[in-house]
């Protein structure tokens, strides 16, 4: 959902064994360690030897083991590393624990590396980040020049204090290097800039406290840095307006918690990704000494979900058992208890999915143990939905995964209590009209955590490694969703990785329940599930590509609404992957949808009349259905101009790029006349204008015309339109001298029935005839298109038309403004 979902994924990969790897730097500037305090900044000097075990970890020793042995003695901690932990890939994942207002939010993800411990010349032991992009096998020649092409960053350097007991580990002290600044136990150097961090200021940092468990190693930190609240240097990109309020004191002091996670010894088995599943991916570039080019390889990022050993073979076959280890989602303890069973029910959602896979049980919702002194909800072990004290109106599902293989080791879902209010103004906007519990400022609460429910089990799936699927929805014909009996048994829409809010479509007339107007898991959820945790047969990687190929086309074919489409790569050419769409048909819906705002706007001044409330309820709900009528007015843009892109596969040989059909581009622009250039005088409601809106150029209504002409008349659109004409043919396209014949007629059809023009249809005239004057004026990149050629057609015209028009037109300010802008023209097009 839109400003609902934010997916911080980090992208990474799996090797095969007897491969060799080489890392890419990270892009946000941390691949050139910088010295920290306390920290030497080159290798020690030679006679900084080791000393005996016992007189560094003395009888005053705390210790606790795991994956290493912590000691503390004193004020100083000490790391036990095993000789068999060099080298192995271990993941440093930092989270913010607990924050001054303004700097984030406690669980939030600070920064992320993997990392691996290596012995060091000098007696010294090293830390180098690591970060996958090429393989190579080793048994080939070309692995060499793989494994000479990179080298792994050395991030940290500790003397080796001691070797251990057995001489088979290392101890090193590592007090300075977490007290420090070093990244890997600190903040992403983006994160310092936001904020304005400066210097860290050592005595004003120490260590809280680390534990040590078999797979992990938990640290928790409290850094204090400077800041300054003041205005920012020159050519700074952040305002004072960023900083945390505790700025003001001069300094910012945070509790971190970094997580070391050993990965798997044996990475996940990949599934490699396909673009008609919507899943997020990882890629790889390989390289062979039988090759011509190199070649890149992506799979999906998804949870380790496997049969138990005794269960393979029927779950293989279609039966349902019971997963190894199934996923676990944990609920915040400080998250209010009435949301809670909510949150829980948007979890377990999913549950249906996973047994279309072959699991039962695979995922669940669960509440916190409060009571349960090792766990704690920084501890990467552990998935859990955090909740924030937050005005913003958003949530978000993350993941952090094996950067080997894509296996997700664990997500915190980020919750932000003003989500509350987002719902509620998306659900009276699009249902007041049809569902009377929509019509107040404060929900009852079983509705709101209904709607509470849908976005839990939105972030849920992006957590499983799920995209946005804007592109399902467009597979249920419009009247289907004013149909009861098969709206409330199918939904709305076929995904709920959809952005597909509620169902506006449905009249009152049609007597829709909630259930066919929220969102919830649907066939192309259910589907994408099975795909990328469901078994695929194959022994080999080709093997296993052929048979998900033959899956995916079979499974589309068979039921449409399991499309994905192409929203997620960028394609914003394709009216039928649009976000806050619904429907196959995007006129007709918006059509339903404006029906239902002209009786939602009648009631908004006694829905939001609170006492004492100085109408910036009902301000704020009027600006909230003008947004939702710039929603209906963009979704029918994006047709004209339109072009269809549906992935296949070659053997399919079938175009994968096709225009919108000419005729539907034409209604298109017939609903933009008609609902928009056209005066909407029932949005200039007097009785909420009057209350709300002071007078002024900056009128709404005029705002919103003026954006859907600056839409309409968009170079890039303008272009493609003359470029399919090219491609398809012009008997078959929708030309751009054809669409602006149709935007001119209509947007001056005073011209030709003798009527006056209000103020806000002479305003977008001249907006209208400035823009033609921009293109035949044209800039350098329009130097060699048609743009300014037609421009001038339709200028010269349309100047016809006015000096007619103007002698004869009734209204004498209609008249006044036609002259005015036929001098206008010739002054553009015959300058003295």
């Amino acid at each position: 959902m839109k400003q609902l979902v934010l997916y911080g994924l980090i992208l990474s990969l799996s090797i095969p064994s007897g491969f060799s790897q080489t890392k890419k730097a990270p892009t946000d500037g941390s691949a050139t360690p910088t010295a920290t305090p306390g920290l030497p900044p080159a290798l020690p000097k030679i006679n900084n030897k080791p000393k005996p075990y016992k007189d560094i970890i003395t009888d005053k020793a705390v210790t606790k083991k795991g994956l290493f042995t912590i000691h503390k003695i004193e004020e100083k901690y000490y790391l036990e590393i095993a000789d068999s932990i060099l080298g192995l890939e271990i993941m440093a994942v930092s989270r913010l624990a607990k924050v001054p207002s303004g700097a984030g939010y406690g669980g939030e993800i600070a920064n992320q590396q993997t990392l691996l411990f290596e012995k060091g010349p000098s007696d010294n032991l090293f830390i180098r980040t690591v970060t996958l992009i090429n393989t190579a096998d080793s048994t080939e020649a070309i692995y060499k020049a793989v494994t000479n092409s990179n080298v792994n960053s050395i991030a940290a350097v500790f003397p080796i204090a001691a070797y251990t007991k057995d001489s088979l580990g290392y101890v090193i002290e590592v007090t300075d290097f977490f007290k420090g600044d070093n990244q890997i136990v600190s903040m992403s150097p983006s994160i310092k800039r936001k904020y304005n961090f400066m210097a860290l200021a050592l005595d004003r940092s120490y260590i809280k406290s680390i534990n040590s468990y078999p797979q992990n190693v938990e640290v928790r930190t409290v850094k204090t840095f400077s800041a300054s609240s003041g205005p920012m240097l020159p050519g700074s990109i952040f305002s004072a307006s960023n900083l945390p309020a505790a700025a003001d004191a001069g300094a910012v002091t945070m509790e971190l918690n970094t997580s070391f996670i050993v990965l798997p010894k044996v990475p996940m088995q990949k599934r490699f990704w396909d673009k008609r599943v919507g899943y997020f991916q990882d890629d790889l570039t390989i390289f062979s000494d039988q090759q011509q080019r190199a070649e890149n390889k992506s799979f999906a990022i998804r949870w380790r979900l496997e049969p138990k050993d005794e269960d393979v073979e029927k779950w293989k076959k279609g039966g349902l058992v019971e997963p190894k280890k199934p996923i676990i989602y944990y609920i915040d303890p400080a998250t209010p208890k009435k949301w809670r069973q909510y949150l829980i029910a948007g979890i377990n959602d999913w549950q249906i999915a996973f047994e279309k896979a072959g699991f039962k049980n695979a995922i669940q919702g669960k509440e916190w143990p409060e009571n349960d002194t090792t766990m704690s909800l920084e501890d990467a072990r552990f998935s859990v939905l955090r909740y924030f004290a937050s005005n913003i109106e958003n949530a978000y599902g993350p993941n952090v995964h094996d950067p080997r293989s894509g296996e997700i080791l664990e997500s915190h879902i980020g919750w932000y209590h003003n989500v509350m209010k987002l719902l509620h103004d998306w659900y009276m906007i699009q249902t007041a009209a049809v569902d009377p519990k929509a019509r107040k400022m404060k929900f009852d609460d079983a509705l709101m955590g209904d709607l509470i429910r849908f976005v839990s089990s939105h972030e849920v799936g992006h957590t499983l490694g799920l995209m946005h699927n804007m592109g399902s929805s467009s597979k249920t014909p419009v009247e289907k969703l004013r149909n009861k009996a098969w709206v409330e048994a199918n939904g709305h829409t076929a995904s709920i990785m959809d952005y597909a809010r509620f169902n506006y479509v449905a009249q009152p007339e049609d007597n829709i329940s909630a259930k066919g107007l929220y969102p919830r898991i649907g066939d192309y959820d259910i589907w994408a599930i099975r795909w990328g945790y469901g078994y695929i047969q194959g022994n080999t990687e080709e093997a296993q590509k052929k048979a998900s190929n033959e899956l995916i086309k079979q499974t589309i074919a068979q039921n449409p609404r399991t499309w994905f489409g192409t929203y997620e790569f960028g394609n914003v050419t394709d009216p039928r992957t649009q976000s806050e769409d619904l429907s196959d048909d995007a006129i007709a819906a918006s059509n339903y949808g404006i029906k239902n705002l002209k009786r939602i706007i009648v009631g908004l001044p006694q829905w939001t009349k609170e006492e004492a409330n100085l109408y910036e309820s009902l301000d704020e709900m009027y600006t909230q259905l003008l947004n939702q009528f710039r929603r209906y007015v963009g979704h029918v843009m994006r047709n004209i101009g339109g072009v269809y892109e549906t992935p296949k596969s070659a053997e399919e040989e079938t175009a994968v790029f096709e225009i919108t059909p000419k005729q539907h581009q034409k209604n298109a622009l017939l609903f933009l006349q008609q609902q928009v250039f056209e005066t909407p005088y029932w949005l200039l409601n007097k009785d909420i204008l009057n209350k709300c809106e002071n007078p002024s150029f900056q009128d709404p209504v005029f705002g919103l015309q003026e954006s859907a002409l600056n839409s309409l008349l968009n170079t890039d659109r303008l272009l493609r339109l003359q470029w399919c004409a090219d491609r398809f043919g012009a008997t078959n396209a929708y030309t751009t001298i054809e669409m602006l014949n149709d935007v001119q007629n209509g947007l001056f059809s005073e011209i030709s029935n003798n009527k006056a023009a209000d103020t806000y249809r002479r305003t977008l005239q001249k907006s209208y005839v400035d823009k033609l004057i921009n293109f035949v004026n044209h800039t350098a990149e329009l130097k060699r298109t048609d743009l300014p050629a037609i421009a001038r057609a339709k200028l010269q015209q349309l100047h016809k038309q006015m000096l007619l028009a103007a002698n004869i037109n009734t209204d004498n300010m209609t008249r006044i403004h036609l002259a005015d802008l036929a001098e206008k023209i010739k002054n553009a097009l015959y300058p003295h």
